[in-house]
């Protein structure tokens, strides 16, 4: 009697069809699209750009390179984030029409950065800030920025008309090598879009409520001259093809959804934990936090007591102070993340909304300046497409 054959599971047929694409297919990165604005044909601060998916080849990611002109009418001091402040929100709608990103730049430099576990870009040295700089003291940028020979560089004071170059990543796969989220784009009366908002508050006093959300802080008027954008392309072409005659996919993976989004959390009251929900049906990868508050952006003193992850049933997966925050993150990043931000990394273990139920992250601040003082969180998960729609909103969205 002949024994029965193991059945192969949907999962290892995933694993085997995703590992064939990666053996096989080209990795290929094109651009589709490019466009100069000008400050003389009103093209600048607020500028929104609409760019369609060219429909080709699993899709990995799309690179976004910004380079222009800043021309300073007085001072100009960069901000703790920077350049990653130079979009206000990005935004991909799949070709389903679900928005996959909804999110700003400094969140998508943010996990661009500790995914690689360096900033995004830079040098195994950081051309800017020295990562030594300071014994002790956390440094005021982590993104990488260098000089006119470098692939991102922005300059800390520019004096007068100054060139600058920036790369954002807006990714579709999780990584190269795990192919969840990835679009396979070979289908017809389908489009799939990317907005892209330029921050129409760049410039900003140095002064100014919310001055951190800025690119410069500035005592005049600061100009946008000119940038150009262009968007490059990266996917799979030429992917196998089965005994059946079709392209080998990896279907676990392309019913995936990598969803990156932010969100605002208003109220905070002082001394008490204030919640902020994970929603439902997802995989959290990561979270990342910038408590917007004055009394935050300095390198002596937190204005948080500590942070806490908590499950339905109040027991607390961790509780730590900021500056234990800063030593995870230093050990992931090999930098410090920029003055006021904090991250949270759940790769090791996510946190599987579907498996623990309802998960809250709680921040117990020690200062809350006046009643604008507010959380930007962003939200890194993995989640099934076809329960995203059941799944309920982010708080505060």
């Amino acid at each position: 009697m002949q024994s029965a054959q193991p059945q192969i599971t949907p999962q290892q047929q995933n694993i085997m069809a995703r590992q064939a694409v990666i053996r096989s297919a080209v990795d290929m990165i094109l651009p589709i699209y490019a466009k100069t604005f000008t400050a003389a044909n009103s093209e600048g601060p607020g500028t929104v750009i609409n760019v369609p998916f060219r429909n080709v080849g699993l899709i990995k990611r799309f690179i976004v390179e910004v380079s222009g002109l800043i021309t300073p009418a007085a001072a100009c001091t960069r901000t703790m984030l920077g350049g990653a402040n130079f979009f206000s929100q990005i935004v991909l709608t799949d070709l389903s029409n679900q928005q996959r990103i909804s999110t700003t730049g400094w969140h998508l430099q943010a996990v661009a950065s500790a995914k690689r576990r360096r900033p995004y870009a830079s040098t195994a040295a950081l051309d800017e800030p020295d990562p030594f700089q300071g014994a002790g003291v956390r440094q005021s940028n982590a993104f990488g920025y260098g000089n006119t020979t470098s692939a991102i560089f922005l300059p800390a004071a520019p004096a007068a008309a100054t060139p600058f170059r920036l790369y954002f990543e807006i990714p579709l796969a999780y990584t190269d090598h795990d192919l969840r989220g990835a679009i396979y784009a070979n289908v017809t009366n389908a489009t799939g879009n990317i907005q892209l908002t330029v921050n129409p508050t760049m410039f900003l006093a140095a002064g100014a409520r919310n001055a951190q959300r800025a690119i410069y802080n500035t005592a005049g008027a600061t100009t946008l001259t000119n940038f150009t954008v262009t968007i490059y392309q990266n996917f799979l072409d030429q992917l196998p093809i089965s005994q059946q005659g079709g392209p080998v996919l990896p279907l676990l993976d392309l019913s995936t959804a990598y969803l990156l989004n932010n969100t605002a959390v208003t109220g905070n009251a002082l001394n008490q934990d204030n919640p902020i929900p994970f929603a439902n049906f997802r995989d959290f990868m990561s979270a990342a936090v910038i408590y917007d508050d004055p009394a935050e952006f300095n390198d002596v003193t937190s204005a948080i007591n500590y942070w806490a992850l908590q499950s339905a049933n109040y027991t607390n997966i961790f509780k730590m102070d900021p500056t234990t925050n800063y030593l995870l993150s230093r050990l992931i990043l090999g930098d410090d993340f920029p003055l006021g931000m904090y991250y949270f990394d759940f790769r090791n273990k996510p946190v599987s909304t579907i498996q623990y139920g309802n998960m809250q992250l709680l921040v117990n601040p020690s200062t809350v300046t006046d009643n604008q003082s507010n959380l930007l969180v962003g939200f890194e998960s993995l989640a099934l497409i076809n329960m995203i729609t059941q799944a309920g909103s982010l708080y505060g969205s």
